[in-house]
């Protein structure tokens, strides 16, 4: 069974040689140590380090066509003020933040002010950022990369974006959860700018390829419930997500779109199923009940993660425990199980390797580690 074909048979619920081995990556911190407990020094990166490592199926992805629906260009990423621990920064969404350096540890940015705080801020990034017939957000070479995806033996995704999580970036929690009550026309006029550059962008590749899944990205909960309303998540976001998602799936065949979001999802899971998004990711086990989920929508959503990240840091047993809780879960199909999270520096190279072990034993497949030949293929990149 290829990449492809498995991917997508799972994602219906249907039987699989095996379930796919995906991973959510680690954070720098947790790499760095690691390297300092046996992990190869020449194995970089948050994700590929891991990938790449264990030999896990996202590194078996070839060309596609990528497009750009976010800002272009992004801020410039700089240190903007250098003091004894922490760092004044400008982030690639604008906003500034005190962070702490790298060697003291990792923490929750500081901000201090974000790229939008008036109309006009949000006016010159609209005109400057978001213009959708910058030609920079589609490759030159698209019709050749569009003819790959038909044959590919690997499943082909594409950047969809954010409504709301983009905007919180840009805006800040507070400012946008103020100008929501205040001046939703507001919120409403930059949601609907940024539907119609996904739509404007994709009117390039539409009826011109075979898209398998969307990838959205929102991390709009918290772990009480969702940081908007769902009443105004219905009126402001739900029709959009269907514009898109009805597009992709009329002219690309796109039959999934993949929402990344954090904490507690319930509330939104059947709104945003209603909007076309139909596979849940990555499931925090502190927040959310993916079982209540599948009893709820059954095989109309597939659901991604779900592996308490907390389990690693306990041991060898708090791990075999996890993977006891989440078996029934696989074992109805539609599910593919990795961590909730990114892995946090707690964690032992010794409990991860385990823990990989653990679940190629859970999920069919030969477990590998290092001694990986250069890559033939490209890494996929999720959305951040």
């Amino acid at each position: 069974m290829t990449h492809r074909e498995r991917l997508l048979r799972c994602l219906k619920g249907e039987t699989v040689d095996r379930v796919p081995d995906f991973e959510f990556g680690a954070w720098e911190q947790t790499i760095e140590r690691w390297h300092n407990e046996g992990l190869p020094k020449e194995y970089v990166g948050t994700d590929a380090a891991i990938d790449y490592y264990f030999h896990t199926d996202n590194t078996e992805y070839g060309p596609m066509p990528y497009v750009r629906t976010g800002l272009l260009p992004g801020f410039e990423y700089k240190v903007l003020e250098e003091k004894e621990t922490h760092l004044i920064v400008q982030d690639g969404d604008g906003a500034i933040a005190e962070v702490m350096k790298p060697e003291y540890g990792a923490s929750i940015p500081k901000y201090l002010r974000f790229a939008i705080e008036t109309r006009k801020d949000w006016e010159k990034i609209r005109d400057e950022r978001l213009n959708p017939d910058d030609p920079r957000r589609v490759p030159e070479n698209i019709d050749e990369l569009c003819k790959l995806t038909f044959d590919a033996d690997y499943p082909i995704f594409i950047n969809c974006g954010s409504l709301y999580g983009w905007l919180r970036n840009w805006m800040g929690v507070e400012r946008l959860s103020v100008t929501l009550y205040d001046d939703p026309e507001w919120v409403e006029e930059m949601m609907e700018h940024l539907t119609m550059l996904m739509l404007k962008v994709y009117e390039k590749i539409a009826g011109k390829c075979k898209i398998d899944m969307g990838l959205w990205w929102e991390d709009m909960c918290y772990r009480q419930g969702p940081l908007i309303s769902p009443a105004m998540f219905k009126k402001l976001m739900v029709p959009r997500y269907k514009r898109v998602t009805d597009f992709l799936r009329n002219e690309c065949g796109c039959e999934f779109h993949m929402l990344d979001c954090d904490g507690n999802i319930h509330q939104l899971v059947g709104l945003w199923l209603e909007g076309g998004i139909n596979v849940m990711f990555p499931l925090e086990a502190a927040h959310t009940d993916a079982y209540k989920i599948a009893d709820e929508f059954g095989k109309k959503v597939a659901l991604r993660g779900y592996f308490d990240k907390r389990a690693l840091i306990a041991g060898k047993e708090a791990i075999d425990k996890e993977f006891e809780r989440i078996t029934p879960l696989l074992k109805r199909g539609g599910f593919i199980p990795h961590t909730d999270h990114r892995v946090p520096p707690d964690v032992s190279w010794e409990n991860y390797r385990y823990y990989r072990m653990k679940k190629c034993e859970l999920i069919g497949k030969e477990y590998r580690e290092g001694n990986q030949e250069p890559p033939k293929r490209t890494k996929l990149t999720f959305l951040a």
